[in-house]
């Protein structure tokens, strides 16, 4: 048994005393969906609902009691977990968090630190935010927690394969991970090492693990899509990397950030399940890997489950529009009567309208209408493009550009 498995299952061990194991819970449907052994490691499940208290733990236990104040930034999961962590140990923390953090996160964060934690809103975007907090700990000599590049926060998090081994009982032939700054991943991949394969997953927005292989070294993506906010990380650690090197780019694969809504609305209506962009990440990887993973026994880590439900609008929107259920129109519509009518003859009895605005200019012959329609099925579209097309409709599909779709829809 090699220094870090060992070292990873006796930081598992010191983790009972704050919390209990995660559950690994088979799932009936994705099972029968993959013709697999689909299980779900169930990190949305943790005390503050993602794996990140792991890391901080581990790093924290290592080095009280000499230090005595501990620093973060951070406006999501890591800051729960330092929270919470602080509590438990009885320490002081300090919480940088971007002036633009979601009050619902801030709340949360105080909860599960109450007394032990100060929290400092600082700068607009998070590199502002992480150098007020190291020079917060270069002035005070306070201990500065990393979200992942840290080989405690690794060792803490590779905790997460200790349990999948135990509850399972033997290992599993896959296991799908999610990567942002690398810290589960590398945990994971280090004590597993070949014993399994594996999926890494990053969002689309943010493929800082599959172009620092491509590279050779980290590399900074810039700009990222911050939507799979657990996971749009720009460049992935120096010292994750180091431990993910070998990884072979085929076995890092992207999602957009569209598809992966889609995962979320499906476990929330038929599971049940509450997850978040990056906690959805594993599962709808499933389908890329659908045709290796047939008769083998496969484990998802569903890594957090902060989700805030006044996102869930926008994540139904972004889910129909990758299904193809719902498009978004430019119309031109001849000023003449009866032109309305006529258009909405063409729809079909399962097509409902989900925006109409409509700017008459009373100069022209035509004037624009913004239209957005959903249907039951995507192959709807087809009809009733073809039918606006006999009309002598003209009108352009807008539901794909990025540009406008940040004005319009």
């Amino acid at each position: 048994m090699t220094d870090f498995i060992q070292a990873a299952r006796a930081a598992e061990r010191a983790m009972r005393d704050v919390f209990p194991q995660t559950p690994l819970l088979r799932n009936d449907h994705l099972s029968d969906r993959f013709g697999a052994d689909v299980w779900l490691k169930r990190e949305d499940l943790s005390p503050v609902r993602s794996y990140k208290l792991r890391g901080a733990f581990n790093a924290m236990r290592k080095v009280i009691p000499g230090a005595s104040v501990f620093v973060c930034a951070s406006a999501g999961n890591h800051a729960q977990g330092v929270a919470f962590m602080c509590r438990h140990f009885g320490v002081r923390g300090v919480i940088f968090m971007p002036v633009t953090t979601p009050q619902q996160k801030i709340q949360k964060t105080r909860m599960f630190g109450g007394d032990q934690i100060e929290i400092r809103l600082v700068g607009d975007y998070f590199d502002k935010t992480l150098v007020a907090a190291q020079q917060f700990c270069a002035d005070q000599g306070a201990h500065f927690l990393s979200p992942f590049d840290d080989e405690d926060v690794i060792e803490g998090q590779a905790s997460v394969a200790v349990e999948i081994e135990d509850q399972l009982g033997h290992l599993p032939d896959r296991v799908i991970l999610p990567v942002g700054g690398g810290g589960l991943s590398a945990g994971v991949y280090s004590y597993l090492g070949a014993r399994v394969d594996y999926t890494f997953v990053e969002p689309k927005g943010a493929p800082s693990l599959f172009a620092a292989l491509k590279n050779g070294a980290p590399v900074d993506v810039s700009p990222v899509n911050n939507f799979v906010d657990g996971a749009a990380v720009a460049m992935v650690g120096a010292r994750t990397f180091a431990r993910l090197r070998d990884v072979a780019p085929a076995d890092v694969i992207s999602l957009s950030e569209d598809r992966i809504c889609t995962t979320i609305i499906d476990m929330l209506n038929v599971e049940g399940i509450v997850l978040e962009p990056a906690g959805a990440l594993a599962v709808e990887a499933l389908s890329e890997v659908a045709d290796q993973i047939r008769g083998k026994t496969v484990v998802c880590v569903t890594s957090g489950g902060n989700f805030d439900f006044e996102r869930l609008p926008e994540v139904k929107e972004r889910a129909q529009r990758y299904s193809g259920v719902k498009k978004y129109f430019i119309l031109r519509m001849p000023q003449r009567p009866g032109a309305l009518k006529e258009f909405l003859n063409i729809l079909g009895p399962d097509d409902d309208i989900a925006r109409f605005e409509y700017l008459k200019k009373s100069a022209r012959n035509f004037g624009s209408v913004l239209i957005g329609i959903e249907t039951q099925k995507p192959e709807n579209f087809t009809r009733f493009l073809d039918e606006l097309d006999a009309a002598g409709f003209t009108y352009t599909d807008i539901t794909n550009d990025e540009t406008l779709a940040q004005f319009v829809i």
